[in-house]
């Protein structure tokens, strides 16, 4: 097993509702079985990389690539001392991913292939619209998408909430009323101030409302999701760690759409957790950013409706590995001629933003 971990500034200074950064950190794993070497990754911290090389390494030696659920039930024991939901469900996502590709690769097929594939393109929704950007920058973001084809846009709103109905109208002018427009406040708002405001953005049509309050607070959710004008989606679950956290959601009738984030709900094996849940309660899925590593999972769920096509990590997956998949008329189509996920680390290129001592 490799651990290695790249820090890649962002080309603009970014912000949400509750939260501002600079540059944004990738964790990549490469294991390797039967002489194929298999690829996950993840956006944390660089400590992450520390933990899955000196603990999970250890779990893995010398085991059977062929069995992820034994190899994954092993590590979640391993970890339950060290408080599993957060960083640890996001290392283990990636070695998660990593055990897929390469079991996929030893099979010779494409992980879309092996999972057993529902559709061959995945819908995307162009995201970004950070509250940083100048309006003139959001209308052109915005726009840009629409553009190419892609049928829905994401912008984000909470950290000015006085400014946020007149920046909603100008994206809606910057896109026209065919593309589909999603705010999204990151958990910034009050369940009173969501109320408010979610009525003048329905004015612009609006049609999803992602973490208008925080995710933890699944009686608020529902409580927005409830008194919601209509046609407006309540969306919440990036942060879910797991098919417990995804339960507990569901259970609540806190949102209308369910996301999941393969970097953070322990992989390709938590996603599908995810669908099922969502097949369950007749709820549709989202997937939450990092395209590249989604696009096969995203091709075998039932449930899912769209991926999110997130500014950072669409250009940084660009930057660092071969076999990104294409983006054509507003999906995302990943190229089923490639093994595995189809992916592999631009080495020299990513060199540049390594971090540290990378095992």
């Amino acid at each position: 097993m490799e651990v290695s971990a790249y820090q890649i500034p962002t080309d603009a200074p970014e912000a949400d509702g509750t939260f501002a950064w600079d540059s944004t950190t990738l964790v990549v794993v490469e294991l390797t079985a039967g002489g194929q070497r298999g690829l996950g990754y993840t956006y944390t911290d660089a400590v992450a990389a520390a933990l899955i090389s000196r603990v999970f390494a250890q779990e893995l030696r010398s085991q059977d690539a062929m069995d992820i659920p034994a190899r994954m039930t092993a590590l979640l024991r391993r970890v339950r001392n060290l408080g599993r939901p957060g960083l640890v469900s996001m290392a283990l996502s990636a070695v998660d991913a990593a055990l897929w590709d390469v079991k996929a690769r030893l099979l010779g097929l494409p992980l879309a292939r092996l999972l057993g594939a529902v559709r061959e393109r995945v819908p995307l929704y162009g995201s970004g619209g950070f509250t940083s950007y100048s309006v003139e920058r959001l209308q052109q973001q915005l726009a840009g998408w629409a553009e190419q084809g892609i049928p829905r846009v994401k912008m984000k709103v909470g950290s000015h909430p006085e400014e946020d109905p007149a920046r909603v109208r100008a994206a809606r002018t910057a896109i026209g009323d065919r593309v589909e427009l999603f705010v999204d406040a990151n958990g910034a708002y009050t369940v009173a101030q969501t109320l408010a405001l979610a009525d003048r953005f329905a004015e612009c049509g609006v049609s999803w409302f992602e973490e208008p309050v925080s995710s933890d607070d699944l009686e608020g959710l529902h409580r927005v999701r409830s008194r919601a004008p209509a046609g407006m989606a309540v969306a919440a679950g990036e942060y879910g760690d797991g098919g417990i956290y995804f339960r507990r959601m569901l259970a609540a009738g806190a949102v209308d759409v369910l996301q999941a984030d393969v970097t953070r709900c322990l992989g390709i094996t938590g996603f599908l957790q995810a669908d099922a849940l969502c097949d369950v309660y007749q709820v549709p899925l989202s997937g939450h950013c990092a395209p590249a590593l989604h696009a096969h999972v995203a091709c075998a769920a039932r449930r899912l409706v769209h991926l999110e096509y997130f500014h950072d990590h669409a250009r940084l997956e660009r930057m660092l590995f071969e076999g990104v998949p294409e983006v054509r008329e507003g999906a995302l189509v990943p190229d089923l001629s490639r093994p595995g996920l189809g992916l592999e680390l631009k080495r020299a290129d990513a060199a540049r933003y390594a971090m540290g001592d990378n095992t």
